[in-house]
């Protein structure tokens, strides 16, 4: 895994443990989580330097639903966070 999709991993990592925190009161159940973690990524950290760009945010909502049912269709052996990352980086990296 190169650097910028470690570094993204390591960025959906920390945000899945936040917003773990922050809906706890609903064992981190959220309808809407994709649009958390949109927006949590492009302002709270340095998703935007890592890829270079700011995503549009409803953009990277729709391509964490999408990677969210492609990892849930495929079962692939990685981590969430591995399997995002590159689909994230390959997204917007192919510019």
């Amino acid at each position: 895994m190169d650097t910028t999709t470690q570094g993204v991993s390591d960025l959906l990592h920390e945000a899945g443990e936040i917003h773990h925190s922050v809906f706890r009161i609903s064992d981190g159940a959220d309808a809407d989580w994709a649009s958390w973690y949109a927006d949590w990524l492009l302002r709270l950290s340095e998703l935007p330097e890592l890829l270079g760009e700011e995503p549009v945010r409803s953009e990277l909502v729709y391509l964490l639903v999408s990677l969210d049912r492609r990892y849930t269709a495929d079962n692939p052996a990685e981590d969430w966070e591995e399997y995002y990352a590159r689909g994230i980086v390959e997204h917007f990296g192919a510019r």
